[in-house]
């Protein structure tokens, strides 16, 4: 399938994810900020939130989590690309990337096993890792 060639395709992938889990944050966070009685002007404050079930807050966390380490990830895909580095290698080590981020948000969302879930982390940051060292090597190679 020609879409899975393009090393772009691992970015919409993990845009379209993090939007999952945008709508998954509100789907439990809404309820729960008014069950917990929390005002809008309350929730202006980071540490009302803290009110809210442990559950509640992984998603949340989760989602924050989406907005960091893979700003990395797509200047890395997107340096690669104009690069011309987009090669079998480079496209398995994106869509890695994505796997561990999917997975490591089922797990922080559901059981929060942290250990797993940093076992995960760790494994995507490598990917990342291994993307930046291809490019420099490519860069001066």
């Amino acid at each position: 399938m020609a879409a899975f060639q393009s090393l772009l395709t691992p970015v919409l992938a993990l845009v379209v994810w993090s939007l999952i889990m945008w709508v998954w944050l509100y789907v439990t966070r809404i309820p729960a900020i008014q069950k917990a009685g929390i005002g809008p002007d309350e929730a202006r404050e980071k540490h009302a939130l803290d009110r809210l079930p442990i559950a509640v807050r992984q998603v949340a966390d989760n989602y924050n989590h989406l907005m960091e380490q893979p700003t990395i990830f797509y200047a890395l895909v997107f340096y690669g690309y104009l690069a011309g580095q987009q090669n079998g290698v480079n496209i398995a080590l994106a869509w890695a990337y994505v796997a561990t981020c999917v997975v490591h948000s089922l797990i922080q969302a559901t059981a929060n096993i942290v250990l797993v879930r940093f076992a995960i982390h760790v494994l995507g940051t490598l990917a990342l890792f291994a993307l930046a060292a291809r490019d420099v090597a490519a860069l001066f190679g």
